[in-house]
């Protein structure tokens, strides 16, 4: 009977364990640097990519000077190496 002249129990306010707001805020910072460490490393390929434009160097690779296919240019533009290299480096 209490709550229904303040709208009832619909109305209270959601119930959480006291851990759980800061179990969101940890998720969320770590989320939130995570995604700008990632920008931050597109826009450093960004500007290598430009670098090697103005060197007249773009599209070959940076470690073995080869041509890098038109195709993995197309998908991805700040390519430095074949995908052969890229492999061996241990990442796509």
């Amino acid at each position: 009977m209490a709550g229904v002249g303040n709208g009832g129990p619909q109305a209270a306010p959601e119930q959480s364990e006291p851990g759980d707001r800061g179990s969101e805020d940890l998720y969320q910072n770590e989320f939130d640097a995570g995604l700008a460490e990632d920008l931050a490393e597109q826009l450093a390929a960004l500007g290598r990519a430009e670098a090697r434009l103005q060197a007249g160097t773009y599209g070959l690779s940076v470690d073995s000077g080869e041509p890098i296919p038109d195709e993995r240019l197309e998908a991805l533009p700040t390519a430095e190496r074949t995908i052969q290299e890229q492999e061996l480096r241990g990442s796509g």
